[in-house]
């Protein structure tokens, strides 16, 4: 196969990726740009084990038949509830491939007739580097999504004077790699040490803010691969990592801007202190709570007019996203309008909510972002909400000291009543209590979300 013919086909790939991350903008393309973007990585694999003669065909199509085995079975048996892992561990094993490949690559042409030049060993370090930080930081985010590990911030003295100084040293041993590429043992060096600062990147890190950290990660999975790309000369690599890359960091810049904070924190690792409350919940919540039955909260809906479900982390835990939409085809059955207000990272990674939803055959056209849906919270009759808790959370707009304060959230106390389905009073990963719960206008229907929903939607049919 000619280069003039390799590189079109790489250009072709590379432009279907581009139209794959246009349709993934919007829910109603976001099928079409799934099948663009896995269109384009077709051509790019076919086309690359056709060029590059590395090893046995053999080996080659033994390595796609397992990893395919592998995929279609976690395509299979991982939960939609289990996503946010999903990605997670995904982008580890990018960059664990990147660092590896860029590896093997040094050994290559140290010990064959490749060329040793500025590109290949500056790309050489970079994609060890990034590499190792992204397969190590998604390890610890998965085990924490997961809950093997606690979700909670880890932190001990002396913490960002330890990540500063890993952090130095994986940057003065890429220099020294670079100046002496020939010693194939500082790049495992290198990799080990970034592995370390991976870890410490993650670990202070609590899980409510996981979706930013998530997309970093996924970030940097890209710049991995684009790194990797220079180190092999591979148009395609670069041109795929570096969209990665940029889309990543885009996509958590939002994230930042959603949670407030900030990204320079994000990137060093000094989100997610979580402050206890001066009181406990119980004394927060003392003789103001009212706890209500299915049948007191369908008797809400009997002059209703407008509802707003707002669906959160409980949802997806208890997979209530069928039962939800059953109560929105009855709902709508007695001429109530129905809407869901999504918080963008309500759950634990972007869009977790957006594709519950979709599971569950809801229409796009009635989920709501934030922004759309905040102004019509006055007008709402009821506003349902299943298993959020800081993405409701009035102490963002009123505490300035709170974990929270400045994170845009759902004005769901300005409708004009409020039903909390939840199974107890505790706090969310702010680890704070929520004055909703205790809001005149609020009923508390204590119990697992699907079984609440499914509860409630028998109590409507009584009425």
């Amino acid at each position: 196969m000619t280069l003039t013919l390799i590189n079109l086909t790489y250009l072709i790939a590379s432009v279907l990726f581009i139209f794959g991350l246009k349709g993934l903008t919007h829910p109603r393309t976001s099928l079409r740009g799934n099948m663009l973007g896995a269109l384009g990585m077709l051509l790019a694999v076919v086309v690359t084990l056709i060029d590059r003669h590395i090893v046995s065909y053999e080996i080659i199509f033994s390595g796609l038949f397992a990893g395919s085995v592998i995929g279609i079975v976690l395509a299979l048996k991982v939960q939609m509830t289990a996503m946010p892992q999903m990605v997670a561990i995904l982008n580890g094993f990018g960059g664990g491939a990147s660092t590896l490949v860029a590896g093997a690559a040094l050994i290559e042409t140290i010990h064959g007739e490749g060329i040793l030049n500025a590109q290949f060993t500056i790309a050489t370090a970079a994609s060890g580097i990034i590499g190792a930080v992204t397969f190590w930081g998604s390890m610890v985010a998965f085990a924490k999504l997961q809950e093997i590990i606690s979700g909670r911030p880890i932190h001990f003295s002396g913490q960002q004077i330890l990540n500063a100084v890993t952090g130095l040293f994986s940057l003065i041993i890429g220099v020294l790699i670079i100046l002496n590429p020939a010693n194939t043992d500082l790049y495992w060096v290198l990799v080990i040490i970034s592995s370390v600062l991976g870890i410490l990147l993650v670990i202070p890190i609590g899980g409510a803010d996981m979706p930013v950290v998530i997309a970093l990660l996924n970030s940097y999975s890209g710049m991995a691969a684009a790194a990797t790309g220079f180190v092999l000369n591979n148009n395609i690599l670069i041109i795929t990592g570096s969209l990665v890359g940029a889309s990543g960091i885009v996509l958590t810049r939002i994230m930042c801007k959603a949670m407030n904070r900030s990204l320079m924190n994000v990137l060093l690792g000094v989100t997610g202190t979580i402050e206890k409350s001066a009181i406990s919940a119980d004394e927060f919540y003392k003789g103001r709570v009212k706890s209500a039955t299915p049948e007191e909260v369908a008797m809400l809906f009997e002059t209703a007019r407008r509802v707003v479900i707002v669906p959160g982390y409980g949802l997806a835990i208890s997979q209530a996203q069928h039962a939800v939409r059953d109560l929105t085809n009855l709902l709508e059955s007695r001429g109530i309008i129905v809407e869901f207000a999504i918080h963008p990272v309500a759950g634990r990674m972007p869009g977790h909510m957006n594709v519950l939803l979709a599971e569950a055959g809801i229409p796009y056209e009635k989920l709501k972002e934030m922004d759309v849906i905040n102004p019509t919270f006055e007008q709402t009759d009821v506003a349902v909400v299943i298993g959020a808790n800081d993405v409701v959370n009035p102490l963002a707009r009123t505490d300035p000291k709170s974990p929270i304060a400045g994170m845009p959230i759902l004005n769901v106390d300005k409708a004009r009543s409020v039903v909390v389905i939840k199974r107890s009073l505790s706090p969310g990963f702010a680890g704070i209590p929520n004055p909703l719960f205790a809001a005149d206008n609020t009923l508390m229907l204590f119990e697992d979300g699907k079984k609440g929903v499914h509860d409630l939607i028998a109590a409507l049919k009584e009425i």
